[in-house]
């Protein structure tokens, strides 16, 4: 279950209310069931996948890919496993966690663990949220940004590209006020 805080403190946890909050940056969170496939909730359980069990995870759910591709023009995904036994875990998520926007829109499918995006709102207050797995979250191009783990530091999350080249963060500049401590 996904949960929005906001900067002066206050929850929510209501799906239908954390979208209407963020509609105004047009950012779009839906839940996504995973399917109930015993062989890939084996390989979501696992904290580290090769490269072809990473590939048998997004073919079991491969008819979200489709329907981007169809709806949105999205040409591939990958697949991000990150957890606490990854060498310089801290140094790969160092370039998110900074406010940034992208020059694509910014498409995860969260199917294991949870992390944390913050957003900037148009009036400059800000806003973090919780995603959980089986949610599918749509951030728009241009939206300010950022990205960290929770203190469990575990994620498997699904990317959607329409170009990789369009996720590259340009950084802002702008501080980050609202922030859950990080335990490491």
């Amino acid at each position: 279950m996904a949960v929005l805080k906001l900067e002066n403190g206050t929850l929510h946890t209501d799906l239908i209310h954390i979208a209407q909050e963020l509609a105004p940056l047009n950012i779009q969170i839906n839940h996504l069931a995973v399917a109930d496939n015993p062989k890939l909730q084996h390989l979501l359980a696992q904290n580290s996948l090769n490269e072809d069990e990473k590939e048998q995870v997004l073919k079991a759910i491969d008819s979200y890919f489709e329907q981007l591709q169809q709806t949105a023009g999205y040409k591939s995904r990958d697949l991000v496993v990150l957890h606490q036994g990854i060498p310089n875990l801290d140094e790969l998520m160092a370039k998110f966690d900074q406010i940034h926007t992208h020059a694509d829109d910014e498409v995860r499918y969260i199917i294991d663990g949870e992390a944390i995006f913050g957003f900037v709102l148009s009036d400059g207050s800000q806003v973090e949220l919780t995603v959980q797995p089986e949610e599918y979250i749509n951030i728009p191009a241009g939206t300010e940004h950022w990205f960290y783990l929770t203190p469990g530091r575990r994620v498997k999350a699904v990317r959607y590209f329409i170009t990789t080249e369009g996720w590259i963060p340009q950084y802002t500049g702008r501080e980050i006020r609202i922030r859950q401590p990080l335990v490491r």
